[in-house]
């Protein structure tokens, strides 16, 4: 049982909103636009699950060999790192796990066509390539583009096409905004290990730019965010979308939490705070887009 946990807290609970808000989304506007397909929504579910808990393996079991993970982070345990599980075990749960889901993306490909194989393959590998690799893309500063690429634009704009047959403004408007709210959850985990990633010459965008560009970062992320559930009502959407513009207030809220973090506590309570803000926008925006949708 107690192995079953550490497992379990491998997968990084906190961040697998990341995963469920992007298809969330794309699956709401589908639905929106008369064109919702329950089966391949559900795949692109299970996919993205797949696919965040594999990266976050992956990044497990590399920061753990590299040493980038000490007893000095003021983060969660980590597996490898702490020796809870071999690093040989970590990397095969890690291959097996995005080996799964690569075979598991191949059923997408009779809804949108072979061009789905590339991304597979694309997010399948970048999820390994994060932290691993001859260039990191973690520790070479491209971290957020990762993040804002494949769990916004990428999982939004699929999700969606896979039902719709086609993509569609909104739709990356979508991607774009869950993508930035999303890599808020990587600014809090970054701006809380900088010192810790500075000495092991991980460069991250907070270690090459400072903390208050990540306080910025966050803040203009939460607004653009902010603004796409607004700019989808005054082209004439329900009003509900406007809830989705609550974010705006949460985030400023989190932002004050970042800035007050001192302690472990501290920044997990914040890291707690950005997940939720992931889901609440996710939720808050297709329930304004189910309620105004054509279904």
């Amino acid at each position: 049982m107690e192995k079953l946990v550490v497992w379990l807290e491998a997968t990084r609970p906190k961040t697998l909103t990341a995963a469920l808000c992007p298809v969330i989304l794309g699956s709401s506007l589908a639905y929106h636009d008369g064109l919702f397909e329950w089966r391949p929504a559900s795949i692109c579910l299970l996919f993205a699950l797949l696919v965040q808990i594999g990266t976050n393996f992956a990044n497990d079991y590399l920061d753990g060999v590299k040493g980038t993970d000490t007893d000095a982070r003021m983060g969660p345990r980590r597996a490898v790192a702490s020796g809870l599980i071999s690093a040989k075990r970590m990397k095969w749960a890690a291959v097996i796990d995005l080996g799964l889901a690569f075979i598991l993306g191949l059923s997408l490909i009779p809804f949108g066509g072979w061009w789905l194989l590339l991304i597979g393959v694309s997010s399948v590998a970048c999820a390994w390539l994060y932290t691993g690799g001859p260039y990191p893309l973690a520790y070479n500063g491209l971290g957020d583009v990762f993040v804002v690429f494949f769990f916004g634009l990428v999982a939004v704009g699929c999700t969606y096409f896979v039902q719709a047959g086609a993509i569609s403004v909104d739709a990356m408007l979508l991607g774009l905004a869950c993508g930035l709210i999303v890599n808020n959850i990587l600014v809090v985990n970054n701006y809380r290990d900088v010192d810790e990633d500075s000495k092991a010459n991980k460069r991250t965008l907070v270690v090459l730019l400072g903390k208050k560009w990540a306080i910025t970062q966050y803040a203009l992320s939460t607004t653009v965010a902010g603004c796409v559930p607004l700019w989808l009502f005054v082209k004439g959407g329900s009003p509900f979308l406007l809830l989705g513009c609550t974010v705006l207030v949460l985030g400023a809220y989190q932002v004050r939490v970042l800035l007050c973090a001192q302690s472990a506590e501290d920044f997990q309570r914040s890291l707690k705070g950005t997940s939720l803000i992931v889901l609440v926008y996710g939720a808050l925006i297709s329930i304004g887009l189910i309620v105004g949708g054509r279904g």
